[in-house]
């Protein structure tokens, strides 16, 4: 099947990685009302625009094998996955920190900072050939996609530098912006099934959803409400009216 190429998508991905550590202002406490907005963008475009779209794949889905016949009709269930899977990661990652001093030379040698930032790889190569996927189809849902992503991004760049601080700004956003492009290069070479990227993108939803969260409701962040409403909110509107 021939796709129509577009680069920059997946750059302006990739730019948020780049520069994101120079928005220092956006990592203060109260956090900033700009990182709520833009969690509430991600998520509402996972309730608004993924899972509608998860629930038409379903109805079209082609099986080829048992495992794959039941989740084609439990798609959600791929949901429940990718949440619980990003979740069982983020307790062992603090449960390792907990035990361990919080130098950074520590930090790399006992490995629970490239298990953090290896999780965040296979996310961000998982968006990466979901992004290229996109790109066969309506321009409008490659954008809304984009800018959903790009949003969500921005949230787990700060994030993790708040995790991690300089080992993250020295390494770990490159090997992010190293698995965001292999993820989409690999949508140049393989081509998998409907059921396949349908599954895919139903996991990345958990993810999404999950990382969000984690993001805005521990009490030390003082999270913008309103902002997060207004963010969510918003791009309801732009959703619904398309």
């Amino acid at each position: 099947m021939e796709h129509h190429v577009s680069i920059w998508p997946i750059l302006a991905l990739a730019f948020i990685h780049f520069f994101g550590n120079r928005l220092r202002f956006l990592a203060e406490m109260p956090r900033s009302v700009w990182l709520s907005g833009a969690s509430g963008v991600s998520v509402a475009y996972v309730f608004l625009h993924l899972f509608p779209e998860l629930g038409q794949g379903q109805e079209h889905i082609e099986s080829t094998w048992w495992a794959e016949e039941f989740l084609s009709h439990h798609v959600y269930l791929m949901t429940l996955i990718g949440l619980m899977v990003f979740y069982g990661l983020e307790r062992a990652i603090i449960s390792a920190k907990n035990i361990t001093a919080s130098d950074v030379i520590d930090e790399e040698q006992t490995g629970w900072f490239w298990l953090h930032i290896g999780s965040f790889a296979l996310y961000n190569a998982l968006i990466g050939y979901l992004l290229f996927q996109r790109e066969e189809g309506v321009m409008q849902e490659m954008l809304l996609f984009a800018v959903a992503m790009a949003l969500h991004f921005l949230v787990n760049d700060i994030g993790l530098q708040e995790h991690h601080r300089e080992v993250y700004r020295r390494k770990g956003r490159w090997v992010l912006v190293v698995a965001l492009l292999a993820g989409w290069a690999t949508g140049l070479l393989i081509e998998v099934s409907e059921t396949a990227v349908v599954l895919l993108m139903a996991f990345v939803g958990g993810g999404v959803i999950l990382n969000v969260l984690k993001e805005e409701l521990p009490e030390e962040r003082e999270s913008r409400y309103w902002a997060f409403v207004l963010g969510a909110g918003l791009y309801a509107v732009i959703l619904l009216s398309l």
